[in-house]
């Protein structure tokens, strides 16, 4: 059976399920406050890294990350074709470097499992780890190399999403500003503040961190807060090259090919203030020059912010609502919602057409945390 499915939210998670429900034959509808892509999915830095993110185990959150990097080959290769724009992909490989023989040690130990989980990983150090990364501090002692991460540009990537969706029928409607939702006669029907009225048979929530304003509707808790990630980029010299995404306990680099190195992300709880502060800046200029000297005497070019969906127990929230058979949540996503996008999207529309998937994805059940508390 197809279905007319209401998208709320038209940042990469909700572009992602909306092409994949278009290229299923559904008829999806993204509804969007703002721009598409104007939040976090836009800010990102774009990195396709659930071994070097996902540091302290392969629970169910690292199964999805890594099932969503296997998709990925060919997932921004359906992008490129649909939608016939451009955008960087790059297979580079990361790098997360140790200082003291304590970090190394760490790095052992994550190297065990890794491997255990489809990592081709192994520790570099010495002249090896200088031709891999040569502009590295002299201080950094070894690295654990993973060849298979790879990042994205954001920005480009969720336009050309957004095209795809387009030229497949997706209907995209913008700059909506406030949107409510109810089920009337079996009916899902939108009411945005201009007076549009949007229905259709189901409602997939894809809003972020503004899920959450749909507790007391669907009387299900939905804790997801807002998570502020203060970035900042460099332009880069001819003969300074930085290959892989680097990581570190503190942050991560990653080198774009328009020129740019792109750092972050200094972290706090802000609320929904997307305001950069100079405190949140100099946190990851202090950092990032112990890992690459010769950005000691730089200054970024251009600083950003972007809100990160946190839930309460770190997990996304992918599933039917408890009760609500006609509404499917995908929110969530904290600071993997480029990487997780694909993954979403299939497990999304597996959701609406009934299809089984593995057991492990029942951790991101929406019904998890219960009934909202009441105020």
């Amino acid at each position: 059976m197809k279905e007319t499915v209401i998208v709320l939210g038209g940042g990469i998670i909700g572009l992602s399920c909306a092409l994949e429900l278009q290229r299923r034959g559904h008829q999806a509808i993204v509804l969007e406050t703002g721009r598409c892509g104007g939040q976090a999915s836009g800010a990102a830095a774009g990195m396709l890294a659930p071994y070097s993110e996902n540091v302290e185990g392969p629970d169910e959150f690292f199964q999805l990350c890594r099932e969503s990097l296997a998709l990925y080959p060919s997932w921004q290769h359906a992008v490129r074709e649909v939608s016939g724009a451009s955008f960087e992909y790059t297979e580079s490989g990361s790098l997360y470097v140790a200082s003291h023989a304590a970090d190394l040690l760490v790095l052992e130990g994550r190297l065990l499992w890794q491997r255990e989980h489809g990592s081709s990983g192994r520790l570099v150090e010495g002249e090896e780890l200088r031709r891999l990364e040569p502009m590295l501090s002299p201080t950094i002692q070894a690295a654990l190399y993973t060849p298979e991460e790879s990042h994205v540009y954001a920005p480009d990537f969720v336009k050309a999403l957004e095209a795809g969706c387009r030229k497949l029928g997706v209907q995209i409607h913008e700059q909506l500003e406030q949107l409510t939702s109810s089920v009337i006669g079996g009916e899902v029907v939108v009411t945005a503040a201009s007076g549009a009225v949007f229905s259709g048979s189901l409602l997939l929530v894809c809003s972020g961190a503004w899920a959450q304003e749909l507790e007391e509707s669907l009387d299900v808790r939905l804790p997801i807060y807002p998570i502020r990630g203060q970035i900042c980029a460099y332009e880069m010299e001819p003969g300074e090259p930085v290959r892989h995404m680097v990581f570190g306990p503190q942050g991560y680099l990653v080198a774009k090919a328009n020129g740019t190195l792109v750092c972050g992300a200094s972290e706090d709880v802000a609320g929904f203030d997307t305001t950069v502060t100079e405190r949140g800046i100099e946190r990851l200029r202090k950092w990032n020059k112990q890992l690459f000297p010769h950005l000691a005497e730089r200054t970024p070019f251009h600083r950003w912010a972007g809100l990160r969906p946190a839930t309460q127990d770190g997990l996304p929230l992918i599933g039917r609502v408890p009760g609500r058979e006609q509404v499917i949540l995908a929110a969530g996503h904290y600071r993997n919602g480029i990487l997780l996008s694909p993954a979403t999207a299939m497990l999304a529309a597996d959701i609406i057409e009934g299809k089984g998937y593995a057991a492990f994805k029942q951790a991101f059940e929406p019904g998890r945390f219960g009934a909202p508390v009441l105020r």
